[in-house]
């Protein structure tokens, strides 16, 4: 237990500094950007209670925040992405349920489940993210376009990082 929970501290660190040293000043053609920190959100295990998620969204969100000066907009993204994430593992689950022991990654459960998960929960981080930034809705299709984009390269990133970095 006290091995599972320095082991995500230390990758909400690390996700964080991987973000604001790395990621923020990578900018595609003004529609891509990646947000790779929603990893952490995505990794936490199947039996976190849903008070503790909540909590780690704000956290993890207001920290990007503070970093980036959002004043609460990736605050806002990742408490709805942690709101939304047991509703959306409860979409995806196993007839059986999932199994004890195990964590939301590619290696146990394959790459079409963990493919369908990541890109629904960080398509609507995206998507509130996006909007909320832009706040008017004159920008719809194009706003759209770039949560689409931006979600696709995120979570491309995301299942590459299931394949190099965290290995069985």
């Amino acid at each position: 237990m006290i091995r599972l929970l320095a082991r995500n501290i230390i990758r909400f660190f690390i996700l964080i500094l991987v973000q604001v040293l790395l990621l923020d000043n990578v900018l595609l053609g003004g529609y891509l950007n990646p947000y790779f920190y929603v990893l952490f959100i995505l990794l936490m295990p199947f039996e976190t209670p849903r008070w503790l998620l909540l909590v780690a969204g704000f956290l993890l969100g207001l920290s990007m925040d503070i970093f980036t000066n959002t004043l609460g907009m990736q605050t806002a993204a990742t408490v709805l992405m942690a709101f939304m994430r047991p509703w959306v593992l409860s979409m995806f689950a196993p007839r059986d349920g999932y199994e004890p022991e195990t964590y939301p990654r590619i290696h146990y459960y394959g790459l079409g489940w963990f493919a369908g998960y990541a890109v629904i929960l960080t398509f609507l981080h995206h998507l509130v993210l996006f909007y909320v930034e832009v706040f008017h809705f004159q920008y719809f299709f194009t706003t759209l376009l770039r949560v689409i984009l931006s979600t696709a390269l995120t979570t491309s990133t995301i299942i590459l990082s299931q394949f190099f970095i965290f290995r069985k």
